[in-house]
């Protein structure tokens, strides 16, 4: 038997998105309403895991236009597949970056230095915490 569908405020109140959020992915291809009740959009309760990737994939920065190409991505799709390495790097020291932020707040949060942005313990710490770089537009851009 078919699963019931779910009503566009049932998705946005399960996924945490707002009704004008789910009509701008259907709208850019990253989900389908699978009918209509009326005037309100339906969807199929698988698409609350696609939401969940989308809403992920949104969070580590990746664009919509990125996750819709990853979305339909295949196997021989060589090029996708450099991107997204390139992508899995910058979030690797994305990730770098944040636990070693989290690790200075965390001394942070226990030393007794005063003041606390003067400890060299902190200090060190927090010199590892390297911005990321900004593409400035040079040449080939």
């Amino acid at each position: 038997m078919d699963e019931p569908l779910l009503d566009i405020a049932e998705v946005a109140r399960s996924s945490g998105l707002a009704p004008s959020a789910l009509r701008f992915y259907e709208k850019k291809g990253l989900i389908a309403a699978a009918g209509r009740n009326g005037l309100r959009r339906t969807y199929r309760p698988d698409v609350l895991e696609r939401l969940a990737l989308i809403t992920c994939a949104r969070s580590a920065g990746l664009s919509v236009a990125e996750i819709g190409r990853f979305l339909v991505a295949r196997p021989s799709d060589a090029a996708l597949r450099v991107r997204m390495a390139a992508k899995a790097r910058d979030l690797d020291e994305q990730l770098g970056r944040l636990t070693r932020l989290r690790d200075s707040l965390r001394h942070a949060v226990v030393c007794d230095h005063e003041p606390i942005v003067d400890c060299p313990d902190f200090k060190r710490a927090i010199g590892n915490v390297s911005a990321p770089t900004i593409d400035t537009g040079g040449p080939g851009f």
